[in-house]
């Protein structure tokens, strides 16, 4: 699926979310979505992502980030954020 399928709400709490971030956490969102079949596993797989880049150490942020890392306090709230707005989306499902 295309990031264009997804409803205006979903759009917003994660691809809108990771943009007021950085554009370069978009794009993994982004690619994300072409993994998945529809909304509801669009969700379900972000809220994974999210979660996996909990875990990233340093280096794996600077890769993230093609070598221009944001600070990690910033990028955890962001990410913090972001699963607070799945989790929103969760319940309306």
């Amino acid at each position: 699926m295309d990031t264009g399928d997804l409803s205006n709400k979903t759009y917003k709490a994660i691809l809108v979310e990771a943009e007021r971030f950085n554009h370069d956490l978009t794009l993994q969102f982004g690619l994300l979505s072409y993994e998945c079949k529809n909304e509801k596993e669009f969700i379900e797989q972000s809220k994974n992502l999210v979660k996996e880049m909990q875990e990233y150490d340093d280096e794996d942020i600077d890769d993230l980030f093609f070598g221009h890392p944001p600070k990690k306090v910033d990028f955890h709230k962001t990410l913090n954020k972001q699963l607070i707005n799945i989790a929103r989306l969760q319940k309306k499902l």
